[in-house]
């Protein structure tokens, strides 16, 4: 589109110019462009097109570009309502399993006898992770961490039972890492299913991504991890794809199955159900099984 905005009038004649068949009555094409949005749209045709010019491959049609939308946006709210349930999980195990381990040092988050010290302390040249998060906007908000530091003025920090649930799950995640204590963290790690806390944290890292990607309204269907999910007995990464989103997704069974057993059979279902729906359309199929590589 350039560096200029358009109506949508202009960008029907973009669309057609560069071979998009546009399958819908022009109003209904224009309610997607107002609704939608061209510039969010283009993140699915983008699919579709051929060249470095944006021309579109033969046989292109608007309908396709909407249906693969349309699978992001049901995929992204599927996922969000099991990875919720991974994140409170994981979340309850370090608070429960750290806070009882230093019964002595409620912000134990805070102590870099237990915390490596790049978590908790800044230097002249970078902010640490806590001194981020920490701050008074982040007391002001949050009406038990507000409560706590008005009732309780000497204390820099609330105990880690009431602060890890404020902290967000990137946060939480970097903070595990950063637990100096390796058998405290291989406790976390064995009740949800993990003996080794390297590829644990791996595996995690990639349910977090896939949270944010979520949680942010980002395209999906064409993800692919930064780095390679780690082997584990328990998930079969299907012709050593290790990438994939249907690689994350295994990811994502396998945990919940150590959370329960009926979340991870849900979870199987819905996902099962939405690409059967969406396999109707050729297209998008094709689509399922080349880019998400859900067999």
């Amino acid at each position: 589109m350039g560096n200029k905005a358009t109506n949508t009038n202009k960008q029907i004649q973009i669309l057609s110019g560069r071979g998009l068949t546009l399958d819908f009555p022009e109003a209904k094409v224009k309610e997607f462009l107002l609704d939608i949005g061209y510039y969010r749209l283009g993140f699915y045709w983008h699919h579709f097109e051929i060249d470095d010019d944006h021309n579109f491959a033969p046989d292109s049609k608007l309908s396709d570009v909407i249906g693969l939308y349309y699978l992001d946006v049901d995929l992204r709210n599927i996922l969000l309502k099991y990875l919720n349930r991974i994140e409170i999980h994981f979340r309850t195990k370090v608070i429960y399993y750290v806070s009882n381990k230093f019964k002595d040092f409620p912000a134990w988050f805070a102590d870099d006898a237990i915390v490596n010290n790049s978590f908790i302390q800044s230097t002249p040249f970078k902010t640490s992770m806590l001194n981020r998060v920490y701050t008074p906007e982040f007391i002001n908000n949050n009406k038990t961490l507000k409560k706590h530091h008005q009732n309780n003025p000497q204390d820099t920090y609330a105990p880690a039972w009431k602060v890890l649930e404020f902290f967000t799950f990137g946060v939480l995640l970097n903070l595990f890492k950063n637990i100096k204590d390796t058998d405290i963290k291989k406790r976390v790690t064995e009740s949800m299913g993990i003996l080794n806390i390297d590829k644990f944290e791996n595996l995690m890292s990639a349910v977090v991504l896939i949270r944010n990607i979520c949680s942010h309204g980002d395209v999906l269907y064409d993800f692919n991890t930064p780095r390679g999910l780690s082997v584990i007995p328990g998930i079969d990464f299907v012709n050593s794809d290790r990438n994939s989103l249907n690689a994350c997704l295994k990811v994502i069974a396998y945990f919940l199955k150590h959370i329960s057993e009926n979340r991870e059979k849900d979870f199987i279902n819905d996902i099962e159900t939405i690409f059967k729906e969406n396999s109707k359309n050729a297209v998008i199929e094709k689509i399922i099984k080349e880019k998400i590589k859900y067999q």
